[in-house]
């Protein structure tokens, strides 16, 4: 894929956090002698997994005032992004998740959040300015769960809606954070027929329709009219997409496995640079299937290494690993 040299800017919008990762795999919590501070929250990693491509980014939301508040903007800045939609708050801290690494390389999560900085965004406090730059304006589901971060998450929505943005949405469940199972269900939703794009993986399908994610009727009944592309992802199986005009499957890649964190979110940064570059995509599928192809493999090179924002892939790691399939 070629990357233009003044890519059409992305903004992501939500939260940014702390990731503490146990320093070997397969122990609990309370097992775990040691972790590694490594930077998180799924649209931050979307803004910098879009950078490390080529493409251009930035991120909104809200961190503390605090060491690891200026540490994450920091990475931000070394990343690329653009972090003048980001605030922080004097008196509230910067989230902080401690996360579980199971022998599969699959994660748990418990969270310090109560408040955290993330959750008190305001509407004042956004930059309507540069949201209203962006081609494509990405947002997540955790900004949904308190106010006043709920208003100002639907403020933000809205005045990118009226601009004639792209809407792209991952709601990224996760279920410890919500008062409820129901709770998720019916937040998540909430706001589901606004995206113009949806990416879910396969079991946030499951549970979000309470049915088998295999099954294609299970996964149109998450269809809106107002979608251009509704993606599922399957892990290393790869990914379905659905569009009003055509639909199919796309190979995912296969490697060694350490950690999935930010595997998702190297997905959805490398399709929405394909998109920001190229929005016929959606209706040309020879093109859709390339790109997918590409974000497929920006989600897999993820995996091959601990932590999200150090494992993101370049342009050219993509690349190569498209190419040695092809190759085959």
């Amino acid at each position: 894929m070629t990357i233009t040299s003044k890519s059409p800017l992305v903004v992501s919008f939500g939260e940014m956090l702390i990731d503490f990762v146990p320093d070997s795999a397969g122990v609990s919590l309370a097992e775990s002698t040691g972790f590694l501070k490594a930077p998180g929250g799924a649209p931050a990693n979307v803004a910098c997994a879009i950078t490390k491509l080529g493409g251009n980014s930035a991120f909104i939301g809200k961190v503390g005032d605090d060491e690891f508040g200026h540490m994450l903007v920091d990475i931000l800045k070394k990343n690329g992004v653009n972090s003048e939609g980001v605030c922080f708050d004097a008196h509230a801290r910067t989230a902080l998740a401690f996360v579980t690494l199971k022998k599969n390389g699959e994660r748990e999560f418990m969270f310090y959040r109560n408040p955290s900085a993330d959750m008190l965004l305001t509407e004042s406090e956004l930059n309507m300015g540069l949201i209203k730059q962006a081609k494509i304006f990405h947002y997540g589901s955790i900004s949904l769960i308190s106010e006043p971060c709920r208003s100002a998450h639907m403020a933000a929505m809205k005045a990118a809606k009226e601009a004639g943005i792209l809407l792209s949405y991952d709601p990224n469940v996760r279920l410890p954070l919500w008062p409820s199972a129901q709770a998720a269900i019916d937040g998540i939703k909430s706001i589901w027929n606004h995206a113009d794009f949806i990416k879910v993986s396969d079991d946030e399908v499951g549970f979000l329709t309470q049915g088998d994610a295999e099954k294609e009727d299970v996964v149109l009944s998450l269809w809106h009219d107002n979608l251009k592309l509704l993606v599922v992802t399957d892990g290393e199986k790869g990914c379905r997409y659905f569009t009003k005009g055509f639909k199919g499957r796309v190979e995912g890649f296969s490697v060694q496995t350490v950690d999935t964190t930010g595997a998702g979110d190297a997905f959805v940064g490398a399709l929405l640079v394909s998109i920001a570059q190229d929005p016929s995509i959606f209706q040309d599928e020879g093109k859709l299937k390339e790109a997918l192809k590409y974000a497929n493999a920006c989600g897999a090179i993820c995996t091959t290494q601990k932590g999200a924002i150090p494992a993101l892939p370049t342009n050219s790691d993509a690349l190569d690993l498209v190419n040695k399939s092809k190759a085959k």
